[in-house]
């Protein structure tokens, strides 16, 4: 160990004083604390990060005896800056991977972006239209180029972004989905499932849209409400039939521009109103074309007239009603929302100014019945906005069934996909059992082009994951393929994968735990599992972990639109990275959302204001010779066993809620033994040992601090890294940071119930004194007479080894312990486990007043003891929970009944003085 006197100083309120004296050296010391006793991230967060890179820190270990662990980071799209979305989980993530470095593993957090096909080139085309080009202007190649130059620009931004949250990534295997070594995994998944029947192209309805004019999948589709109408139309009989005295049909749609590909009127084949019309022809409004009348178990009887008009060019169900019944495919709408020469005379109109032209000349031609308004869900482009088409296209897909059935059938397995929430694998599962083929091909440019080439003479299609040999003859398909198609590869392309022989293929996959938002399970976890069982035989990953949105705080979701986006680099500029990563580690719970809040923002600075003052004061009052290593356990006082004792309860507690996932829980458990038991009591204990004229208690006393700090921030670094590391570094310590520092283990030798028992008793008093103190505002400067009346003599005996403890934090004029005290006429009273305390303070008590404290206090006891009662009487509690738990409810049960017998008690005899 580097001796502390010849060490760098790091931290901004301390330095190096070489050759001064321990005297001179702490005087100076003195000085710059007193100038930072607040915490100020900006002196403590920048440059950190890059010396950790530097260093090398974040990569695997390479000890081969090590157990691995490996995460792969959802790869952000490259689309703009992080969010405070990213920020969570990538903070949850940062957790995991520094926790099971510090604990021994070979760890492996592999960072990556996604090109995000559509996404990106809207962004892209978006920028071009500002300066008055379009893609079609530059070409494709030199469109891809300028698409090449956003993802630099953007890709730089979030490196920033995770540095400045201190993500520990290793970027020497950082992956792109467009990289090379990606791109021939896509090839190669792209020909095997080809080569199996399970990639086919074919012509089928497909949700198409617009404005950047390409097929979209099922999930890229967002639903809303929208204003509409159903507008019933006339639909006259050809042949002069009548029906119910009249000579048309009433045909409902919510689409009318699109009535110039129907094709059929179809009727339920068993409504018994419309089976004699089943065969005859209608005439078209507006073209005059016969369409016939058919029958399809597909109508719904009981809606609206229980006849539809049937369009299979516009409509998935109409497509496959119309292959039912071999009816042709009108196509009226170009691939940018314009009716097309199939429409007539509204060829060249935008679908909505055709919707209005066409609604008007119904009504001029006699053809509308009436408009009846409405509110409808209408499909939306998730990256557009716009309205979504449903058109007819020629496409590829992915058949998806097998792949599901397989992914399904591998979560009976040893080998399954464990959720956290468990609830969530309802959502994959129910998604998989209903899934339909895939639409896979995008009519974008920015992407990976499907590797599919069509002969130029023969019009013959080659599938291959290289180019024919004689290309002059081929003509590549133009399409990419759905950006969720490389996604879906992530957790072992990234790896090395198809090679299965590479080094990180072999070690780090599967990989261990998955963390992402519960909005992509469609989009992406599941696609990963049935791609990952499908190719590598293997789960993905053993656990995904599974949080919610970040709301603001009124709990509405962050949108552009409601101007209530937060941008995680102001917050951290404000607060600092760790008191970010304090907030949202400490959340919610899995699965739930959270609302952002600046107050608990401010509770997070105080947090770590708090763990910054706590080791100022620690680190001034360590000597040269201080060292984080603990006296023998013979010399340890009371309060020494008590922190020790709570110091291993809260190490076995954050290490088994970080196991679970339980974030909120571990941070509960920090926060109370930093703030209450160290901070609150522990520290103010230790200083009268450490101006004692005994330098072995000193001594001890220093190095309990000292270790007890030592472990704590070993235990915090995980959570905010930067301030722990910019600490430790000021104290003894092997090693060069904390990022490779062991992780604190549980030594059953610390744990001491007793200890914990009497420090509470301790406490308990102390608390009690303070508080009455406070009700009849005498201040704790002034001194009183405190008089204790022990019910046992382990109390008595706590009480009187621990006098000077009392007589520092209560100001006794005159201390009494004893089992035979008479209580006072007048006095504050305090029933508390195993004593009763009396403050005999007759000119400042209001007898009916401190009868009426007591009776509140009474109050509170009998709930107490109806809540204890009510559980323990409850035969499932008995019989499921651990022994031990049982057994704590029985004590504490029966230590408010004594209380509550003792406070009676006392209210009978002060009632006695009326």
């Amino acid at each position: 160990m580097v001796p502390r006197h010849c060490r760098p100083k790091r931290m901004a309120v301390l330095f190096c004083l070489e050759n001064r004296s321990n005297k001179e050296r702490k005087m100076k010391m003195a000085r710059e604390i007193e100038m930072s006793t607040k915490y100020d991230p900006s002196q403590v967060e920048p440059g950190r990060y890059q010396k950790w890179v530097d260093a090398g820190l974040f990569k695997p270990s390479g000890d081969k005896n090590a157990k691995p662990y490996s995460i792969v980071i959802p790869p952000p799209n490259v689309t703009g800056k992080l969010h405070l979305g990213h920020a969570w989980d990538t903070t949850l993530q940062d957790m995991l991977i520094r926790q099971k470095r510090m604990q021994g593993f070979d760890t492996l957090w592999l960072p990556g972006m996604d090109h995000a096909g559509i996404a990106t080139q809207a962004k892209v085309e978006a920028r071009l239209a500002e300066e008055g080009i379009s893609r079609y202007d530059l070409g494709r190649e030199k469109f891809i180029d300028k698409v090449w130059e956003w993802k630099g620009e953007y890709a730089d931004i979030i490196h920033a972004q995770w540095a400045k949250l201190g993500l520990s990534l290793d970027y020497d295997r950082e992956r792109f989905t467009l990289d090379e070594g990606l791109s021939k995994a896509v090839r190669r998944v792209f020909v095997k499932l080809y080569e199996k029947g399970l990639i086919y192209r074919g012509e089928y309805i497909i949700n198409w849209d617009p404005k950047a004019r390409t097929a979209l999948s099922d999930i890229e589709v967002i639903h809303q409400d929208d204003e509409g109408a159903f507008y019933h139309v006339k639909y006259p009989f050809v042949d002069g039939t009548t029906f119910n005295g009249k000579d048309y049909i009433e045909i409902a749609t919510t689409r009318p521009e699109t009535m110039m590909g129907d094709v059929a009127v179809a009727v339920n084949p068993k409504d018994e109103r419309y089976k004699d019309l089943v065969g005859k022809e209608v005439l078209l409004p507006l073209q005059g074309r016969h369409i016939p009348i058919i029958a399809d178990q597909y109508v719904d009887p009981e809606f609206g007239t229980g006849m539809v008009k049937i369009t299979p060019a516009h409509d998935p169900n109409d497509f496959e009603v119309g292959n039912r019944h071999d009816l042709e495919r009108i196509n009226t709408m170009n691939d940018d929302g314009t009716m097309n020469e199939r429409a007539g005379k509204y060829n060249g109109m935008d679908r909505f100014d055709a919707r209005k032209a066409i609604v008007k000349d119904l009504e001029d031609q006699g053809y509308m019945l009436n408009i009846e308004k409405i509110t409808h869900s209408v499909g939306h482009s998730e990256r557009t906005g716009v309205p979504v088409e449903a058109r007819l296209s020629t496409q590829w897909f992915v058949k998806m069934k097998p792949l599901a059935e397989a992914a399904l059938a591998n979560q009976d397995s040893a080998d399954r996909v464990d959720f956290v929430p468990e609830r969530f694998e309802k959502t994959f599962t129910q998604w998989m059992e209903n899934v339909h083929d895939w639409v896979i091909s995008r009519q974008l440019w920015w992407g990976h082009q499907i590797p599919a080439w069509y002969n130029k003479e023969t019009g013959e299609t080659y599938v291959g994951e290289e180019a024919p040999a004689d290309i002059e003859n081929w003509e590549q398909d133009p399409d990419v393929l759905d950006t969720w198609f490389s996604s879906a590869l992530w957790p072992f392309s990234t790896m090395g994968w198809p090679d299965t022989q590479a080094p990180d293929f072999k070690r780090y996959f599967p990989t261990n735990t998955l963390v992402t938002g519960y909005d992509i399970i469609f989009f992406w976890v599941s696609r990963m599992i049935f791609q990952s069982v499908e190719f590598t035989g293997r789960r993905p990953f053993k656990n995904v972990l599974i949080h919610g949105l970040i709301r603001d705080e009124q709990g509405r979701k962050m949108s552009k639109s409601l101007g209530n986006g937060i941008d995680p680099m102001d917050v951290i500029d404000k607060y600092g990275a760790d008191a970010l990563r304090w907030f949202l580690s400490n959340g919610s719970t899995p699965g739930q959302d959270v609302r952002f809040s600046y107050t608990k923002m401010d509770a997070a600075w105080n947090f770590i204001n708090k763990i910054w003052n706590a080791s100022r004061f620690v680190i001034m009052n360590l000597d040269d010779d201080t060292t984080a290593t603990l006296p023998p356990k013979a010399e340890w006082q009371l309060a020494d066993k008590w922190i020790l004792s709570r110091l291993n309860d809260t190490v076995k507690d954050v290490t088994r809620f970080f196991d679970n996932f339980e974030f909120g829980e571990a941070g509960r458990a920090l926060y109370n033994f930093i703030w209450n038991d160290f901070c609150d009591w522990y520290i103010e204990m230790a200083k009268e040992n450490l101006t004692s004229e005994d330098q072995k208690l000193k001594q001890n006393t220093q190095n309990i601090l000292c270790y007890v700090l030592d472990q704590t921030l070993r235990l915090l670094h995980p959570i905010m890294p930067f301030v722990t590391e910019q600490i430790w570094l000021e104290m003894p310590h092997e090693g060069e940071s904390l990022v490779t520092a062991a992780y604190p283990v549980e030594h059953a030798e610390f744990d001491d119930q007793a200890a914990e028992a009497q420090m509470d008793n301790l406490i308990e008093l102390i608390k009690a004194v303070r508080n009455n103190r406070a009700e009849v505002n005498a201040p704790m400067s002034s001194a009183i007479d405190i008089l204790i009346k022990t019910t046992s003599e382990t109390t008595k005996e706590i009480f009187e080894n621990n006098k000077d403890y009392i007589e520092r934090f209560c100001h006794p004029k005159e201390l009494v312990i004893a089992s035979d005290v008479t209580p006072p006429a007048l006095a504050m009273t305090s029933v508390i486990t195993g004593a009763e305390v009396y403050l005999p303070l007759a000119d400042l008590i209001d007898l009916n007043e401190e009868i009426k404290r007591l009776q509140k206090e009474a109050k509170k006891l009998e709930a107490e003891v109806t809540r204890g009662e009510k559980k323990l009487g409850n035969e499932r509690f008995v019989a499921n929970a651990p022994a031990e738990v049982v057994e704590k409810e029985k004590e504490k049960l029966a230590g408010y009944r004594e209380k509550l017998s003792a406070t009676n008690d006392r209210i009978a005899q002060l009632e006695a003085q009326l």
